[in-house]
Order: C-alpha cells, then sequence, then structure tokens
C-alpha cells in the first residue's frame, strides 16, 4: 500500500509539474501569398475583378461548386430533388452550416443571397428570368419553382468565375445590388479581418475554426472536401515584380499568383520554386467597349477596328516570345473548350490593314470625338495589353485620351456610365480566367442585355437569342452548332474584340502543398 501511494504521489508531481509548464504551441501555418492586384472591392456581386472572386471563394461558401471536369457537385446542399417534370427544384442545405459571427446558415439566407447574385449576374438572371417562385419552406429547405424546366440550374449556382454566387446572412443579402456589402462575414473556411486590411498593400485572414467541410470524397477544384490547415493567409500586393520575384527567392514569400512572364527564366533556376500553369483553358483577353456612349455605341464603329487587330502583338507584349505561353486566332470561347470553333475567324486572319480599318472608322462615321482609355498600372498583363491596344488607335487616328491609373481607382471608374466629359470612359483591356469563357451562358461579357450586362453595357439580341438556344439545347451537338452560329453573330454585333489567350504561371515554393489547379484556393493547402 504504501508502495502504491509513493507511486502515486511521484506521478501526481510529474503531472502537476507538467501542468504547470506552460504548453508549447504548435507554430502557426501562415502562407504569404502575392495577389495578381490590390483587393480594392470586397463584394463578389459588386464586381467581375478576378481578385475580388479569389478572396470571395475564402470568406464564402456556394451551394454548389465545380469539380476539375466543370461538373457541378453539392456543397453546402447535401442534395436536392427534381419534380413535377422538372418544374420544382427542392434543395437542403447540409446540417451544422454557420456563418463566422456564429449564427447558423438558415435556408432564407440562402434565398436572400441567390436573390441579390440574381439581379447583378449574367447567369443569375438567366436563372432568375425563369423562376416563378424561390422560397425557404423551413431552416434547411430552399424551394424553386420554375417557369419550365431548367437543368442548368445548379450549373448556375456553382458558376466558378466572377461573380460568384455567395452566400452572407440575410440582414448582408437584403443590401440592393448596387449597393456594396462591406461586413464581410459568410460560412467559408476563412475569416476575413477587416481591422488588418491596409489599401493597396495587405488583407489578411484566419482559419475559421467553425467551417462545417463536406465529409468523404475527393477535394476536387471547387467541389469536395474544403479543409484549411492553414491557420493565416496574408495577401501582400506588390505591383513591382522584380520586387515580388526577389521576394519568391529569398523565400520571403510562399506563393506568387501571376508570374511575370520575362522572369520566368531566373526563377526556373530556382529548385525551390514550382512553376506551373494556373488555368488548363488559359486566360481570355478582351478589349471592352462603352457601347452607351459616342462612337461605340454603333457596332460598325467597333468592328471597323477589326481589320487592324493583330492578337500576335497583344500576346507577345503580355506573354512573350516563347508561342507555349500564349495563342492567337482565338474568337469568343476558351481555345480546347467544347464549344471553341473558327466561325467568323476570317475577320481575324491575314494581314493586317491599318489605312483600311482607317477608312472603315471614317465610313462608320467617327469625326474625331476623344475617346478615354484607362488602364492599370499596377496591373502588369493588363497594363501591357493596354499599350498595345492604345498604339493601335493611334495609328488608326483615334482620338486617344490614354489616361494611366492604379487599379483599384481603375474599377471604380468603370462603373461609370456617364459621357467622358462627365468623367466617364470609351475603352478598356481586360482578361477573364478561361473556364468562365467555355460556353455561352457562364461568360459574362458575352452577354448584350444593355445596362444588365456587366461594363460596357452592348445590346446584342443576335448573341442572347443564341444564348438562350443554346441553354435550351439538349445534346452536345446541338450546343456546339449554336456556339458557332454565336460566335459568326458576335463578330457583328461585338460585345468585345477578343485580343487572344495566354497561360499564367503561378510560382510557389515546395514547402507549400496541396495547390489546387484552376485559380489560388486556400483550403486543400498545407506549409512545410
Amino acid at each position: 500500500m504504501m508502495q502504491r501511494r509513493s507511486f502515486l504521489a511521484a506521478t501526481g508531481g510529474v503531472a502537476m509539474a507538467a501542468l504547470a509548464r506552460p504548453a508549447v504551441a504548435a507554430p502557426a501555418q501562415v502562407l504569404k501569398f502575392i495577389p495578381q492586384a490590390d483587393l480594392a472591392l470586397l463584394d463578389p456581386i459588386q464586381t467581375t475583378a478576378a481578385v475580388t472572386r479569389n478572396h470571395a471563394l475564402m470568406v464564402f461558401d456556394t451551394l454548389y461548386g465545380v469539380d476539375d471536369a466543370l461538373t457541378p457537385q453539392p456543397q453546402m446542399v447535401e442534395g436536392h430533388r427534381v419534380e413535377e417534370d422538372g418544374k420544382r427544384w427542392i434543395l437542403t442545405l447540409r446540417e451544422g452550416l454557420r456563418f463566422h459571427d456564429g449564427t447558423p446558415v438558415l435556408a432564407r439566407d440562402a434565398v436572400a443571397s441567390i436573390r441579390r447574385w440574381g439581379s447583378r449576374d449574367s447567369y443569375g438572371q438567366s436563372l432568375m428570368a425563369e423562376v416563378d417562385e424561390l422560397s425557404a419552406s423551413d431552416d434547411r429547405t430552399i424551394q424553386f419553382r420554375l417557369k419550365r424546366p431548367w437543368r442548368l440550374l445548379p450549373n448556375a449556382l456553382a458558376k466558378p468565375g466572377p461573380n460568384i454566387c455567395a452566400i452572407m446572412p440575410e440582414r448582408l443579402a437584403s443590401t440592393p445590388a448596387t449597393v456594396q456589402v462591406t461586413e464581410m462575414v459568410g460560412s467559408g473556411p476563412f475569416r476575413f479581418l477587416a481591422n488588418e486590411r491596409v489599401s493597396g498593400a495587405h488583407v489578411a485572414y484566419e482559419r475559421f475554426d467553425g467551417y462545417v467541410s463536406r465529409a468523404g470524397g475527393t477535394t476536387s477544384f471547387q467541389a469536395g472536401p474544403k479543409r484549411a490547415t492553414l491557420d493565416r493567409v496574408e495577401w501582400h500586393t506588390i505591383p513591382d515584380p522584380s520586387t515580388a520575384a526577389a521576394a519568391m527567392q529569398s523565400g520571403e514569400m510562399d506563393w506568387w499568383e501571376q508570374a511575370s512572364f520575362d522572369l520566368l527564366p531566373l526563377m526556373r533556376r530556382g529548385r525551390e520554386l514550382v512553376i506551373e500553369a494556373s488555368d488548363a483553358f488559359g486566360t481570355q483577353c478582351i478589349l471592352r467597349f462603352n457601347t452607351l456612349t459616342s462612337p461605340f455605341d454603333r457596332p460598325e464603329m467597333r468592328r471597323a477596328i477589326l481589320g487592324a487587330l493583330n492578337q500576335a502583338d497583344v500576346m507577345t507584349a503580355v506573354a512573350g516570345d516563347d508561342k507555349a505561353m500564349w495563342r492567337d486566332g482565338v474568337g469568343f470561347f476558351a481555345p480546347g473548350s467544347t464549344m471553341a470553333n473558327d466561325a467568323g475567324m476570317a475577320v481575324l486572319k491575314g494581314p493586317r490593314d491599318i489605312a483600311a480599318a482607317r477608312r472603315a472608322l471614317t465610313a462608320a462615321g467617327y469625326a474625331g470625338e476623344r475617346i478615354v482609355m484607362p488602364a492599370p498600372t499596377d496591373f502588369p498583363t493588363i497594363n501591357a495589353m493596354s499599350e498595345v491596344t492604345a498604339d493601335m488607335f493611334r495609328q488608326l487616328g483615334i482620338n486617344l485620351d490614354y489616361q494611366p491609373m492604379d487599379w483599384g481607382s481603375m474599377i471604380q471608374r468603370l462603373a461609370s456610365r456617364q459621357p467622358v466629359e462627365q468623367g466617364g470612359w470609351s475603352a478598356f483591356c481586360i482578361w477573364v480566367p478561361g473556364i468562365t469563357a467555355v460556353d455561352p451562358a457562364a461568360h459574362t461579357y458575352l452577354r448584350g442585355t444593355g445596362t444588365n450586362t456587366t461594363f460596357g453595357w452592348p445590346s446584342c439580341p443576335g448573341v442572347e437569342r443564341l444564348r438562350n438556344a443554346w441553354i435550351d439545347a439538349s445534346d452536345t451537338a446541338g450546343q456546339q452548332r449554336l456556339a458557332r452560329e454565336l460566335q459568326e453573330t458576335a463578330f457583328q454585333e461585338l460585345p468585345y474584340l477578343p485580343l487572344g489567350t495566354f497561360y499564367q504561371q503561378t510560382v510557389y515554393h515546395r514547402r507549400v502543398r496541396g495547390v489546387l489547379k484552376g485559380q489560388p484556393l486556400f483550403y486543400n493547402v498545407s506549409k512545410a
């Protein structure tokens, strides 16, 4: 008995000593990331900027998510039922979902979020046009009553490109889509740290321990389990590419979203750096016009420029001489996608003729109007395509007012629908992720609904008619036929001019594991 008591006393002393010593916490996993540009706008419904989409996918979750094959899979929902010959969809939320403020995710939050997104996003507008009733019958059940069967409902809700259908609390989702939401409360794997935001320089996120990931399955793009292992993610905006490259080489930074093409050979020398294409469908480059004001309100004025456009010049400026990094001869769909085709492409082939294009501009009625073109000096790829386009405009004799500015200012400028005399704009260059341009339904810039369309606001009735027919098509062969017709029509109505495709390279340290393809996604990622 004495021996047993002595043993207990001794082991008890050891235990108490252990409790008395401060616990040694495991080092926090902090990932330092260089984004493509400053996070100027936080609200994922307010802008089509990819940097805001990347931010939103950390903070918010979506009802469905697409996998690597771009097939929608249940995400926040555990599943759905389709009744009444396809005119009634019943979606059931998974149990235990919570927002970052601790409140439960309810069906009415999802309904309000869908309505807000659907009033702004082009795919969402198509869906909501078919909705007779959208309601929450209880805390976990969302019901769509449709005017007719609409098989693409999960595809719309799973849209991977801007604008995503981000689910936020009803109190925030009730904000009109024309008004920015600045309080970032989602139910995604990371919480936004608003008090650490430094405009133009820094934003930060921390893991949300209350996040409820899908159980089982394999993580595939935006589908499957979203397991956040990083404790903290910091975004450091570094506009100068040489400074960003040096930070990667020294190990100060972990991941550079969009490495400068001319610095790739230098970084390939480092054995600790992984360099790979971020999107198999590439990045689609666009020259967009303000169609609400003269002179680009007339399609013939936009068409006149086609004869001068040389996609190879634009892509070389963006991505260099290595043709493995870019494609010209590109239409309105991402190369390699099922809907990509050569219809109407003759206008981009053959010798470029500046003199003939100048005559076409005159015939279309151009009378020397001032053309205002904003360009972001802190966004290298867009800045490069802007400079080449500006040079083309000058060769055409266009009275160009080229206005360099930072990306945040440009995004705010593009929202203006005023004439140039009142602070508006005439044309700008931008790119969209290839995954958003694989079909006409999700392609935000391939729309023609006037002021309901994103920046530029073109009215293209032929494009809209064929897009709706594509959505209704029941097989791939029919969709491909309609995609050809749509591209031919788009070259006539010209919602934008396609400038080519480049294959952006992303760079990260080998100590970073689990990087997914497609876009910067921070779940599934760990740091050794």
